[in-house]
């Protein structure tokens, strides 16, 4: 076994890719050990050579497995070479994980991570753990249709729920992009003090806005005259009022439903244009945060600004629609009623926090599905369906009031202070939930947060962009469930022995670094997190 000497957080994809290199076999090699011929990916060969366990009873005995079926079409007989097992048990690299050991199992080849070594790397440098790997030098315009048309007349009670749906996603999706480095604008800048903007503040979106400005109508103009004079106009319905036109806008029949469509797209197009300015670096793509039901409409408004001579990239990112069986809900009155449901369930326990309603908006499903939300339940917490996100609120409290709880025993003399990392012996930490929560929560979750901006980077050439923004939503929730169980089983703060101190504080250092990915990943979702229960 090699110690990861390379100063860099365990990545999950390096270690895989790492163990994979090791795994194949060099042609010169085939000969001797009797060796299928793979050393350039055979046609043969599987895409996948390892696979990472996540289950708790799996976890408890392994944490990579290359399957039987790999092996045997790796090697004669399924049999593992010396020389292979020695490459993959010696497997390092930068962020990789270091191996403890491995066999040759029924099931296949299993690994076990050193834990110890993992532990100690792992919460000895939180908070840069649990940071995205990856810093794109790039721009990215983040444009939501539902803002455009008449934004002053846009309220809390106009606000369909598929339309803060958009909202929601674009704005989580700007944390996202800009935690990966990306410099990130919003379109559009909506007036100053418009009702809109107050009600986003209360949910905790900052939406940029504006004072009233000129630009844009000029902006407007330049757009009207260079549609006017774009090759891929229709010359043949060109009319003399057309030509007599001042600045020539005329390019649609005056008082009807076409005139309005393209004098609206025009407008967004004139902010899209302010959006695009002020980049100090390269301008990656223009996303279009869109409903299903103003899909076709935003991709006419999107040709209309390539015939205009815009050149940048757009993509289209469709959400879903939002459905509340037995009642029709604005905005506005779903987050009243959801509010008042909390308030019921226990505002003391649970507290009054709405902001983990927005969670459950946005974590069902990709985008582009549907979202059904039960508005005649009680509130309450749970894991499933809407509820999710109160749960994971309800969690992050816990993890606030437990430190609250040591700080206040510290201040009474009962436990010395949390010692270095470097001070401490995590190989105390052996309940399988401790290990379940670094191996699939701690050391994935910066690679989740990369997820976004690679998806962007390899869009490809189609109109829509296949972005998983619900996973950040399903990652809190399912490691709430898992956080909870180990919490509930756990007792942390123990007896103030001082024999006793050394595990207390590992296990303080593993919840401080969840709190930390706790905080990130909300931040992400611009949702604080609550205080304490």
């Amino acid at each position: 076994m090699m110690e990861n000497t390379v100063e860099s957080p365990f990545r999950i994809s390096s270690t895989v890719q790492a163990l994979s290199s090791a795994l194949r076999v060099e042609p010169e090699s085939v000969a001797e050990d009797g060796c299928h011929c793979v050393g350039q990916r055979g046609t043969n060969e599987p895409e996948k050579l390892w696979f990472k366990e996540s289950s708790a009873k799996n976890l408890r005995n392994r944490d990579f497995l290359s399957p039987t079926t790999v092996l045997t079409t790796l090697f004669t007989d399924g049999k593992v070479p010396p020389r292979v097992m020695d490459r993959v048990l010696s497997a390092s690299g930068c962020g990789v994980l270091p191996i403890a050991g491995g066999e040759v199992i029924e099931e296949g080849l299993r690994l076990r991570v050193d834990r110890v070594a993992a532990f100690r790397d792992v919460l000895c440098s939180t908070p840069k753990s649990v940071q995205p790997s990856c810093k794109t030098q790039a721009g990215v315009v983040l444009n939501c249709p539902t803002l455009h048309p008449r934004p002053d007349l846009l309220t809390p009670d106009t606000l369909t729920l598929g339309q803060l749906r958009t909202i929601l996603i674009a704005d989580h999706l700007g944390a996202l992009l800009q935690s990966q480095g990306y410099s990130v604008s919003y379109c559009p800048a909506l007036p100053e003090g418009c009702e809109i903007i107050v009600f986003l503040k209360l949910l905790g979106v900052d939406w940029p806005s504006e004072p009233a400005s000129s630009a844009h109508a000029q902006r407007e103009d330049e757009l009207w005259k260079s549609l006017l004079n774009s090759p891929y106009r229709d010359r043949k319905e060109e009319t003399e009022t057309e030509k007599s036109r001042s600045g020539g806008k005329q390019m649609v029949n005056e008082g009807t439903g076409e005139e309005k469509l393209a004098r609206e797209s025009v407008f967004q197009l004139a902010q899209l244009q302010g959006a695009t300015l002020g980049f100090q670096v390269p301008v990656a793509a223009i996303l279009h945060v869109t409903s299903c039901q103003d899909e076709f409409r935003q991709q006419q408004t999107a040709v209309l600004w390539r015939a205009g001579g815009a050149t940048f990239t757009q993509k289209h990112l469709v959400c879903g629609p939002v459905k509340t069986p037995g009642s029709h809900l604005s905005a506005g009155q779903y987050l009243q009623l959801r509010r008042l449901q909390m308030k019921e369930a226990s505002e003391m326990k649970y507290g009054e926090q709405v902001e983990g309603e927005l969670v459950s908006v946005v974590q069902h499903g990709s985008p582009g599905e549907r979202v059904t939300l039960d508005v005649q339940r009680e509130g309450g917490v749970s894991t499933k369906g809407p509820r999710g996100g109160v749960f994971v609120m309800y969690n992050c409290a816990r993890l606030h009031t437990l430190f609250n709880s040591f700080e206040r025993a510290v201040e009474q003399g009962l436990y010395p202070e949390i010692p270095d990392g470097s001070q401490l012996d995590f190989s105390a930490l052996k309940e399988e939930g401790e290990w379940l929560l670094l191996f699939n929560y701690l050391i994935p979750f910066p690679e989740l947060l990369d997820q976004s901006g690679q998806a962007l980077e390899r869009a490809g050439e189609g109109a829509r962009a296949n972005l998983r923004t619900e996973q950040v939503c399903k990652f809190l929730v399912s490691l709430s469930k898992d956080f909870s169980s180990y919490y509930n089983r756990v007792h942390v703060l123990g007896e103030p022995m001082p024999h006793l101190f050394n595990q207390m504080f590992c296990r303080l250092q593993l919840l401080r670094a969840l709190r930390e990915l706790y905080h990130r990943a909300l931040d992400t979702l611009h949702i604080p997190p609550i205080p304490q229960l």
